[in-house]
């Protein structure tokens, strides 16, 4: 791809908001592997799919940490916080559903073809993790604070 092409894509993400989100995305990224990293070490050993439960759980958890992040910091909207929350969690969950899915599958890809069998659900969450990042911007700021974000 060209720069101009390349310009052309991201012409209309301002840059000071976009260096926000992933600086809070970055730091949500962080207490949200955190969480699924730490709920994963309790449930595994006691289910066989414990990554998955551990996914389930951190998500929400995740989610209501960066929703604020972004509200205050990134798209800086004041008010409706139950109806931009709403909306946020169903940008999420398009994310999820997707990880869900395929969490499994990478796990057993990552097990199946590399050496690394008991880290494969912590590469595989930080691997599908990584994905959602630019999904979730162009959501959040087009549909979660698209009517409020200035």
């Amino acid at each position: 791809m060209s720069s101009s092409g390349f310009r052309g894509l991201t012409s209309h993400v301002p840059p000071r908001q976009f260096f926000r989100y992933l600086l809070v995305g970055g730091l949500n990224t962080l207490f949200g592997y955190t969480c699924f990293a730490f709920f994963t070490s309790l449930l595994q050993p006691r289910m066989t799919y414990g990554y998955v439960v551990a996914s389930l759980i951190s998500n929400p958890l995740a989610i209501t940490v960066s929703f604020l992040g972004y509200k205050w910091f990134v798209f800086k909207t004041r008010g409706n916080y139950l109806r931009e929350w709403g909306r946020c969690v169903l940008v999420y969950i398009g994310s999820m559903l997707i990880s869900i899915l395929m969490l499994p599958l990478v796990v057993h890809g990552l097990r199946r073809f590399t050496p690394w069998d008991k880290a494969a659900p912590y590469i595989g969450g930080a691997l599908i993790m990584g994905c959602s990042v630019v999904y979730s911007f162009f959501g959040h700021k087009h549909y979660s604070f698209r009517w409020l974000s200035r």
